[in-house]
């Protein structure tokens, strides 16, 4: 008789991840499957990885629901080379790039991507003028009709859109001007910089919606880590994950713990990854408040998410059985022949 119960219960966990599969496949949230990660590429700090070079920058690749996306190249395309190659890195194989924004630090090892993966395809930002390239509507200038045709722009017939080079001519970019979906549940965040010295600067955030909440990466949160998790939130209010740059690096006490206040307090932040242009007393400040649930993302450092999410039944007894079941499931299939 109780093998009987046994079976049964094992027969209805398993309709149970039948469902949700299916469910799934209809538009649910993306599931973070086995080995979902985040390996960190480049950054200046770490422990010691042989054959990895800490340097100025930052660059993660993210691997989850079955994609493999790099977010952002660090600064410079040998570093990033030895630290790919250390890690055993195939950029071969990458459903996409994302480029956070303009700065060197990180953009510069694009060119190492682009030997290794000409045809990829790279999300930019988008900007007037932008290194990524740009169009205008021929229409964003004054035009004065009683000059003569030889004083005239384009001989006064402009092309309708106008078109502006990149300093990647045979990359296969495309620039993001607003927040959309680039995947299932995958979404870029496009955001702008209202802080003296980047104002106008336009940045994107990778945010991923699992079951456990948002997965969000940042490059270096020029538009304010608060207003990137704001927005994050609107897609799923439970943010799960988060890693990348907080740009506090130069901040002082009274910033960092505000900052710290809204992510711990306000937004209830489940893990947090800080790197690159945190800071050292941030990443301080951050250690104190979220204790266990800070992950220390160094250079070379493996981010499991499947290791870091909330427990539920299901996840605690493995797969719905308790441990009396479990153990007589397993006599049940030794004896089973």
């Amino acid at each position: 008789m109780r093998i009987r119960k046994l079976v049964l219960k094992i027969v209805a966990v398993a309709s149970i991840g039948l469902v949700s599969t299916c469910v799934a496949a209809q538009g649910a949230p993306v599931r973070a499957a086995p080995h979902s990660r985040i390996t960190v590429l480049y950054d200046a700090f770490g422990k010691d990885n042989a054959g990895m070079r800490r340097d100025w920058g930052y660059a993660a690749l993210v691997e989850i629901n079955g994609k493999r996306i790099l977010f952002d190249t660090g600064d410079n395309a040998e570093t990033l080379a030895g630290n790919v190659k250390a890690k055993g890195v195939d950029l071969a194989r990458l459903d996409f790039v994302v480029l956070s924004h303009r700065h060197s630090d990180h953009v510069g090892g694009l060119p190492y991507v682009l030997r290794m993966n000409p045809k990829v395809k790279i999300y930019a930002p988008k900007e007037g003028f932008g290194i990524f390239g740009s169009d205008l509507p021929s229409t964003f200038y004054r035009k004065d009709d009683s000059l003569p045709d030889h004083m005239r722009y384009y001989a006064g017939s402009p092309p309708e859109t106008m078109k502006f080079g990149t300093v990647f001519p045979a990359a296969n970019i495309e620039l993001i001007d607003k927040t959309m979906e680039v995947a299932p549940g995958i979404t870029l965040i496009a955001l702008v910089s209202d802080t003296p010295g980047t104002k106008e600067l336009k940045e994107l955030s990778l945010a991923i919606d699992t079951p456990d909440g948002i997965v969000l990466l940042v490059g270096c949160s020029h538009p304010g880590i608060p207003a990137m998790v704001a927005a994050a939130a609107k897609i799923n209010p439970h943010i799960h994950f988060l890693a990348g740059g907080l740009h506090l690096v130069a901040a002082d006490d009274a910033v960092i713990a505000k900052a710290v206040a809204t992510l711990h307090d306000t937004y209830k932040v489940d893990f947090i990854a800080p790197g690159h242009c945190t800071g050292e007393p941030t990443f301080a400040a951050l250690q104190k408040a979220f204790g266990e649930h800070y992950l220390y993302a160094g250079l070379g450092t493996v981010l499991d998410l499947e290791a870091n999410r909330p427990l539920t039944p299901a996840t605690r007894t493995g797969q719905g059985l308790d441990a009396s079941d479990r153990g007589s499931y397993v006599a049940l299939l030794a004896h089973e022949d």
